[in-house]
């Protein structure tokens, strides 16, 4: 089983679009959204959820306020200014400045201070008129992406390994912190998209040499390189210079935003169009390198 992660180094480069074409006109295959921060591949393969489970991680602290005799320890010790008194005396912790470190409940001589888990999010196992997805959606304001992005992705493998699925394709996310560490990590390859602007090429310098630093095969796409020829010609030599290989030249079409409007992928929108041949071509490529070809083909 081989798994694909399409990430950039910033956001706005047509990551998702591009993914969701790719998945369209790949077989044998289950999708994965690991962009859990700002998950929309749902927006263009509009899933069925089929299962749904809560993602729990990280906790905070809450006073029980019958077992509370108002030592004020825990205010003296929380580093983070998450503990108050009222006018009454009684001490409150304020859960958006609660860092979950535990020192208070640790340290409350009454044992007064419980320590709940937080509900993140919720991840979803659905199905979609490509195939199935596992997906998540992270609440608001809320911690520990890089975890929901390791256990979606493991999901996604538990899935394709039990349906005997030979390939995942993975939305990745933008940048390169903690949920991009979590996204390729023991993945085959991954699909860097770029745009030939001066932060496109910057950023997506910095996601291909965490790539080559977790020795994980890179490719590279350009997407709007006409916009620009000349940045797109520098980006390919960056490529060239790295031992990437770019694996498509997608010039700037609208029929992408109209594609999105009606909830559909470019490739089943206009399939016909210059740039649907074009993503068929870039999938032909990256199914028939050295990293992915043994389970894809």
């Amino acid at each position: 089983m081989k798994e694909l992660v399409v990430i950039s180094g910033k956001g706005g480069t047509g990551k998702t679009s591009i993914t969701a074409s790719l998945a369209v006109i790949a077989k044998n295959m289950v999708v994965c959204d690991a962009d859990v921060d700002a998950a929309d591949l749902h927006l263009l393969l509009q899933p069925d959820i089929r299962k749904e489970t809560d993602f729990k991680g990280g906790n905070t602290a809450v006073i029980a306020s019958e077992r509370c005799t108002g030592c004020g320890t825990c205010m003296t010790l929380c580093r983070f200014e998450a503990v108050s008194e009222d006018v009454q005396g009684k001490f409150r912790i304020d859960s958006i400045d609660c860092e979950g470190c535990g020192v208070c409940v640790d340290f409350c001589p009454e044992k007064a201070i419980d320590f709940p888990e937080n509900t993140c999010g919720q991840w979803f196992v659905s199905d979609t008129r490509i195939g199935p997805m596992i997906h998540a959606r992270l609440g608001l304001a809320e911690e520990n992406s890089g975890k929901l992005v390791t256990l979606i992705r493991q999901e996604a493998r538990s899935f394709a390994e039990k349906h005997h699925l030979g390939l995942i394709i993975t939305d990745g996310p933008p940048g390169v912190g903690c949920p991009v560490i979590a996204a390729i990590g023991g993945a085959a390859a991954v699909l860097i998209v770029t745009e030939p602007t001066v932060s496109g090429i910057h950023d997506m310098a910095r996601a291909a040499e965490l790539a080559m630093h977790f020795k994980i095969p890179g490719m590279i796409c350009v997407n709007k390189y006409d916009l620009n020829p000349e940045k797109a010609a520098e980006i390919e030599r960056y490529a060239e210079h790295n031992g990437m290989g770019v694996v498509g030249r997608i010039p700037f079409d609208p029929a992408f935003t109209h594609a999105m409007v009606a909830g559909r992928t470019l490739v089943e929108y206009a399939p016909d169009s210059e740039v649907s041949m074009i993503l068929k071509k870039i999938w032909e490529q990256i199914a028939t390198s050295s990293a992915m070809m043994d389970d894809v083909c």
